[in-house]
């Protein structure tokens, strides 16, 4: 496929344009880099709350305006917010594409921010909160309790869906600053793909971007600190989940610097969970029957979609008269099995052609591709990944997920307990406690 042509405005905005020919639409997304871990501290849940704010209107389009014009020609939009960065997305018909530009130009520079707006959508992601999370079983587990125990910086380890006392004390100067320094030109990547005219394209572009106002990319949040030299344990009290679960976590490699060591550990995570002939869950489910689930990934949303550091997470739902401690000596029996195994090599490589398909069907969706093509450029300056990924998967050697595997047995690893059927939801929140206490 041929790479995206890259463009760099004078207000610092990166664009990339995509054609893809035949291709019956258009995608465009926005991606902002802001996410989860670029939140002060006291603004829990900031980074979404303000992918709401984001679609309550600009001075030149009225609230709903934007997600109203692209849902009326028929196409898909929406927002999502991730540990570094929040992305905002359409796929419309390619006759739409000059009207989507001037809107998502028109939030960039000119959000309408009022006490209206605020409350109304401050109202709106508590309700989210309490539907996705406090009063559904294992909501945000283990995404969000999970980084409570294996990090100690606050924008490794805060809750970012949101906190309502930080979300109650928010006010509307401070979502004014927050805008302001994170909803820059120089922020943002822009990418459009599928049914375009490339010239055509960059002339929009520049027409609706290039006259908005240059403003400085604000610092990066510290997420640099150092691994765990020991287990870390910890619990976390769920009153809806009718059985315990079990989530381990470790520090990922960065993919920046060590990407094809990143893409052994994926690979690793395939043979470990990918299907029911898969080492974990031919142990844990078939065989001893301890677990009714068990599964494992890299990234605490997705593969390659943070910067470091970053988590592999091994979760199993296990049965109410099974310890923890069972799964947890089942689960390093078999990586002590594969780090010897012989057939280490066949199950290596029916994982990788896994991965392979998995990236190539990714590719062939447009939205999903134009998306992971903007995540890339600004996570780590490579949106030639996308189309690179495949064949760097398939090239992955037995003996580097060898090495995963010899990471996974190490003790540095996050260990959490779930506990169902208690009313308690402050367990989490001890457990960061009291790391910060072992800390000084």
């Amino acid at each position: 496929m041929t790479a995206p042509h890259r463009i760099v405005l004078d207000n610092g905005l990166r664009v990339l344009l995509s054609p893809r020919p035949g291709a019956p639409a258009v995608a465009v997304a926005v991606h902002y880099d802001v996410g989860f871990r670029s939140e002060p501290e006291g603004r829990g849940g900031f980074s979404h709350l303000f992918e709401h704010l984001m679609f309550q209107g600009s001075d030149n389009h009225p609230k709903m305006a934007h997600w109203n014009y692209v849902q009326g020609l028929g196409g898909i939009i929406n927002g999502s917010t991730h540990q570094d960065y929040t992305d905002y997305f359409q796929l419309l018909p390619s006759n739409g594409l000059e009207k989507v530009l001037a809107m998502e130009a028109g939030r960039m520079t000119n959000l309408r921010v009022t006490e209206e707006n605020l409350d109304n959508q401050r109202s709106v992601v508590k309700e989210e909160i309490r539907s996705n999370v406090l009063n559904r079983a294992y909501g945000g587990f283990p995404w969000i309790p999970l980084p409570a125990l294996l990090y100690r910086t606050y924008p490794n380890a805060h809750n970012g869906y949101g906190d309502f006392a930080d979300l109650d004390a928010t006010g509307v100067s401070h979502a004014v600053d927050f805008y302001r320094a994170h909803y820059t030109p120089a922020n943002a990547v822009l990418t459009i793909r599928g049914d375009l005219n490339v010239p055509r394209a960059a002339s929009l572009v520049e027409r609706y971007f290039g006259p908005l106002p240059r403003r400085p990319r604000p610092a990066p949040a510290p997420l640099d600190e150092p691994p765990p030299s020991a287990t870390l344990r910890g619990s976390h009290k769920d009153p809806h989940a009718p059985m315990p679960a079990v989530a381990v976590g470790y520090r990922l490699p960065d993919p920046r610097s060590e990407l094809d060591a990143y893409l052994a550990w994926m690979t690793l995570c395939e043979v470990l969970t990918g299907g029911t002939a898969s080492v974990l869950h031919t142990s844990l489910v078939r065989e001893h029957g301890v677990a009714v689930h068990v599964s494992a990934g890299c990234g605490l949303f997705n593969s390659l979609d943070a910067r470091a550091p970053d988590t592999l997470a091994l979760v199993a739902t296990h049965r109410p008269d099974t310890d923890a401690d069972l799964i947890l000596g089942l689960v390093d029996r078999e990586l002590e099995r594969l780090a010897d195994a012989r057939t280490l090599e066949d199950r290596t490589r029916v994982a990788r052609s896994r991965l392979a398909t998995r990236l190539a069907r990714r590719n062939a969706d447009l939205l999903a591709s134009t998306r992971a093509l903007g995540a890339y450029e600004l996570l780590y300056g490579r949106p030639g990944l996308l189309d690179e990924l495949p064949g760097r998967v398939t090239a992955v050697r037995t003996e580097s997920v060898r090495q995963a595997v010899g990471h996974l047995r190490s003790p540095a690893r996050a260990v959490l307990s779930l506990l169902p059927g208690s009313t308690d939801r402050t367990a989490t929140e001890a457990v960061t406690a009291r790391k910060a206490g072992a800390a000084r």
